[in-house]
């Protein structure tokens, strides 16, 4: 079977620095896979590329057959490749609920949603009404589904951190992908929050969504992922599913190397392997 998302031999390069050198590896429909590495190892730059932030300096990357080159982040995500960032992408001042209207209806301003008609035609019909509920109920949906049911009239800028990565999510489902890339999406939950964002992970998979994240939390990733990319430097040093990736030493070596945190991480894949 071909691989919904490829990346093939891809290289980033900002003058005289080697941001990522000859990246490949593939994502298969209904995987779950992480990319990890210590910081600076290039993976938000993968990211970037992946969905038009950045246009590689050599390779090219594929989604669904379709070379993803030269094409801008708001048609790449009309072709079913959705992400979040690192950074949390709310509108502040706009209430949760909101924030998923303006996701839904920009996914239906784009023409994903597979309609013609004009909104002059709609109202004309009496359309217009019918496609408004329906946008709200597939946004509380949405929330319920990413567990803001209950915060859903709430300024999206007074959520706590992680609350609002979740915002982040519900955005980038509105878009109905195919494919997910999610950017350090525990980063700022507690262990708790962590739990239960596993549980989401694997209902966004169930409903035959293929994810690919970057995530410094080894336990998280060692427990929700298929299969595992490491980086360091820019460079693939591993593939492979957790049980491989936890005791190669190439891996626990690029870890060690990169100060108190990656230490930290180095000895949680290392207790990982003992589990």
């Amino acid at each position: 079977m071909s691989p919904i998302l490829s990346v093939d031999h891809v290289g980033v390069r900002f003058g005289g620095l080697v941001a990522i050198a000859d990246l490949h590896f593939d994502v298969h429909a209904g995987e779950i896979v992480s990319l990890i590495g210590p910081n600076g190892a290039g993976k938000t730059t993968a990211f970037n590329v992946m969905t038009g932030f950045l246009k590689p300096s050599q390779g090219e990357v594929r989604f669904r057959g379709t070379g993803l080159k030269g094409l801008q982040p708001h048609e790449i995500t009309r072709l079913g490749l959705a992400r979040t960032f690192q950074r949390t992408s709310v509108f502040p001042d706009d209430t949760v609920f909101d924030n998923v209207m303006i996701g839904l209806h920009r996914r239906g301003a784009s023409g994903a949603a597979g309609t013609s008609r004009t909104p002059l035609l709609d109202a004309l019909l009496g359309r217009a009404g019918a496609s408004e509920r329906a946008l709200r109920a597939r946004a509380a949906a949405l929330l319920d589904w990413t567990g803001l049911g209950g915060r859903a009239q709430e300024k999206a800028g007074s959520l706590a951190y992680g609350e609002q990565r979740l915002v982040g999510v519900a955005l980038a489902l509105a878009t109905e992908p195919a494919m997910l890339l999610l950017d350090e999406p525990v980063s700022g939950m507690n262990a708790s929050e962590t739990r239960v964002f596993v549980r989401l992970i694997r209902q966004i998979r169930e409903r035959g969504i293929t994810i690919l994240l970057v995530e410094h939390d080894m336990p998280m990733v060692m427990e929700v992922s298929d299969r595992i990319v490491v980086l360091n430097y820019g460079r693939l040093i591993a593939e492979g599913p957790p049980e491989a990736i936890r005791s190669d030493p190439a891996v626990i070596e690029a870890y060690l190397g990169q100060g108190s945190a990656a230490r930290r991480a180095a000895a949680e894949v290392r207790e990982a392997a003992h589990a």
